[in-house]
């Protein structure tokens, strides 16, 4: 994700010739930004950041809320609203400190995470909203104000940052940090999902192919639609068998897809790293919790 960055506060900076201090070593010098591709990239690494930062810190708001006893307040829609625009500026902040963002930028983009709910809390306690549109609205409205921001500092160039070389191989390894972010729930209480969830797994890799147009290549298409009845039979062997051949068959169809992302991560066909990277831990995870979740229900 080491992509062009937008936001600054200050001109653009020019990088001195002179050497780095050892063990903290600089980041490739910022570049112009990259068009339009790149304000979109920018546009989608805030997106992973909000969400990395819901995955990460709604857990902890909940075991919060049922230590303190304020379970009930923080499930009322308006206070829903506020931590979860928190939970996202957490996220967004987070990634934008480290891509070399100073607090000007990051604090208007902060605000369209508040803005737009505050706004609707006037109509919601006037009783003309109910809770699912005042949560509904709020995320709707977010997205044009985000943009907004991102319009209004297309041009700017931030200032360089040096990091830890520890700091920048964990940025790298974000799918990584992602997928295992979405199985924390899970971690802490484990399930079988359904059978028919296998059918995802072929799935993604045919829409991907279609839109980013890899399917072209001699045995692609051809491979990814074997890929799809292998998953496709599997699933509904598992809905014939139920029960606990069911669960070990769902298990073991999540796993083997993980082998599948491995292949393609180290192709690099039909979908990008990132995504097989993603996919392939997030499959692994899944795979290693539905195993912990058979065992404990069998003892």
């Amino acid at each position: 994700m080491d992509k062009t960055q937008m936001y600054a506060d200050t001109a653009p900076v020019v990088p001195s010739a002179a050497p780095v201090p050892t063990g903290q070593p600089a980041p490739p010098v910022p570049a112009a930004t990259g068009g339009r591709r790149g304000w979109w990239w920018h546009l989608g690494e805030m997106a992973i950041a909000m969400l990395v930062g819901m995955l990460l810190l709604g857990p902890l708001w909940d075991a919060a809320g049922t230590l303190l006893g304020v379970g009930a307040t923080l499930g009322r829609p308006e206070v829903a609203a506020l931590v979860m625009a928190t939970n996202m500026t957490v996220g967004m902040t987070v990634w934008m400190r480290h891509r070399g963002h100073r607090w000007r930028g990051v604090g208007e983009m902060a605000a369209t995470m508040y803005v737009p709910f505050l706004l609707l809390l006037v109509p919601f306690r006037a009783g003309l909203l109910d809770g699912d549109a005042l949560l509904l609205g709020g995320h709707l409205l977010m997205v044009p104000a985000m943009v907004l921001v991102a319009v209004r500092h297309r041009h700017h160039t931030p200032t360089a940052v040096r990091r830890h070389p520890a700091v920048v191989a964990l940025a790298r390894r974000w799918p990584t940090g992602l997928a295992l972010l979405m199985t924390v729930d899970m971690w802490v209480d484990p399930g079988v999902l359904s059978p028919w969830t296998m059918l995802v797994l072929p799935g993604g890799y045919l829409v991907i192919g279609v839109a980013r147009r890899t399917l072209r290549g001699p045995g692609v298409l051809a491979t990814q639609l074997a890929g799809l009845a292998a998953w496709v039979a599997l699933t509904l062997v598992a809905v014939a068998a139920g029960g606990r051949t069911a669960a070990w068959l769902v298990a073991f169809g999540w796993l083997t897809h993980a082998g599948w992302d491995l292949v393609h991560h180290r192709t690099g066909r039909v979908v990008p790293r990132a995504y097989a990277e993603w996919c392939g831990v997030l499959d692994a995870a899944l795979a290693a919790v539905m195993v912990l979740a058979i065992l404990t229900a069998a003892g």
